[in-house]
């Protein structure tokens, strides 16, 4: 599968998750799946610039940027003006450039660190206004989407073998997914959640997802139930785990490529 269409299929596999926790009702699933195809474009537009310019450099990262705007504007259009899979949009596409400059001969390893350097630059084209998840990391010392980025992804990479080795114990594939979910909510410092109800309401769903862990994950019922009230909380709250699901959609897209998963 082509590596745009493997980023797009990525997000619309997040977004089809059931029972995702936090999972926002605005948009429609419907929208949000519409606007996620909509990131084909850009996806390849991404691809083609790593394939032209060959290695992870300044001027890599500023044309990324620049379709990664535009791209994003383009899905907010096709969610119905929903600001939507932006943090998708900059994890999946440092990943799809990283990827078109290693593969075919390259391991999720290989792949990740690119993405790393890629991160690590500056894009001086950037808009100079805070994000709000820039602000939350700058408030409260999270490493937000572009630390995570510039750290090599060590969420995806926890998420990553999550998933596999959940697929090895004999979990069907829900219940994986579930598990790498699970993987990255107990630790990640969600800037989305953080910006929306502070750090307190963030203990509280990396404490629930660890305790899911703990007991087994999505394939027990002890884990299952716990992650059911962690549902419901976020629900009842309004809130979404944007950040984990964007870092899932990368594990998705890792994992679609059906590259080794580093140790």
């Amino acid at each position: 599968m082509p590596l745009a269409n493997a980023a797009v299929q990525a997000i619309v596999d997040e977004v089809e998750l059931s029972g995702v926790p936090g999972r926002d009702p605005d948009p429609d699933p419907g929208d949000a799946r519409w606007a996620a195809k909509s990131l084909l474009p850009g996806f390849e537009a991404m691809a083609d610039a790593a394939r032209r310019i060959g290695e992870p450099t300044v001027e890599l990262r500023e044309e990324l940027g620049a379709i990664g705007r535009s791209t994003e504007w383009t899905a907010t259009r096709a969610g119905c003006g929903v600001r939507i899979h932006r943090g998708a949009t900059w994890a999946v596409g440092l990943l799809v450039a990283a990827a078109a400059l290693e593969l075919p001969q390259a391991d999720a390893h290989t792949i990740l660190a690119s993405a790393k350097r890629l991160g690590g630059l500056r894009d001086r084209r950037a808009p100079l206004r805070p994000s709000r998840g820039s602000a939350a990391s700058t408030t409260y010392g999270a490493a937000g989407a572009r630390g995570e980025a510039r750290a090599g992804f060590p969420h995806v990479k926890r998420a990553l073998a999550a998933l596999r080795t959940s697929r090895h114990a004999g979990a069907d594939e829900p219940v994986a997914r579930l598990d790498a979910l699970l993987a990255i909510m107990s630790s990640l410092q969600d800037t989305t959640l953080l910006h929306a109800a502070g750090p307190t309401v963030l203990r509280m769903v990396k404490q629930h997802a660890r305790e899911a862990v703990e007991a087994g994950g999505a394939a027990t019922a002890e884990g299952r139930a716990i992650l059911v009230t962690l549902d419901g909380e976020l629900r009842e709250r309004s809130l979404t785990a944007a950040g984990s699901s964007s870092l899932l959609a990368a594990t998705f897209f890792l994992d679609g490529l059906r590259v080794p998963v580093p140790r």
